[in-house]
């Protein structure tokens, strides 16, 4: 995510939505027995265009939630959608987590997988094709797919970038 066209934006200002993705319960044993902890993904979201992730981990599922909505709050990229969609076909990668991201017209809805679903609606994105390459662990998923995302310019983006007129873009 060290890409320049990545916007990152303050949570204080918008109204956010939290998905959980994925409860962990792992144990550590110890002389007394094993001692349980919890770790979640949660996304947040407007649905309007700004998306995040974060991870929390504590004692109790609700203090891992809680914990994972306010790291995601912290870690708030803004997307471009456009008529419901993406504007382009875009890889990401994260580790092991491979995703392919593609437009589609209206009507289509959101065809991909679970850890991926939560973040494309989270994102506004209401019809797109979408498929996990890699592997299926949420945590290289979720992030994959925000790389993604992040990585996404619409056409205004890349006119301004190049320095020339929106209509050279797409004309020659």
């Amino acid at each position: 995510m060290a890409l320049s066209n990545i916007k990152r934006v303050k949570s204080s200002e918008i109204e956010l939505k939290d998905r959980l993705v994925s409860i962990q319960r792992v144990a550590k044993v110890t002389k007394g027995g094993r001692t349980f902890s919890f770790s979640a993904i949660v996304v947040v979201g407007d649905e309007n265009g700004i998306v995040g992730y974060g991870l929390g981990k504590a004692k109790e599922v609700t203090e891992a939630i809680t914990k994972g909505i306010d790291d995601a709050k912290k870690n708030l990229v803004k997307v471009p959608v456009i008529k419901g969609t993406v504007p382009h076909e875009q890889y990401g990668k994260y580790s092991g987590g491979s995703v392919l991201v593609k437009p589609a017209i209206a009507g289509t809805g959101v065809l991909a997988g679970g850890a991926m679903r939560a973040v494309l609606e989270s994102a506004g994105i209401k019809d797109v094709l979408a498929k996990s390459l890699g592997s299926s662990n949420p945590h290289n998923v979720v992030k994959a797919t925000v790389t993604a995302l992040a990585n996404m310019r619409d056409a205004y983006t890349v006119a301004q970038h190049r320095g020339v007129d929106l209509n050279k873009v797409f004309n020659g």
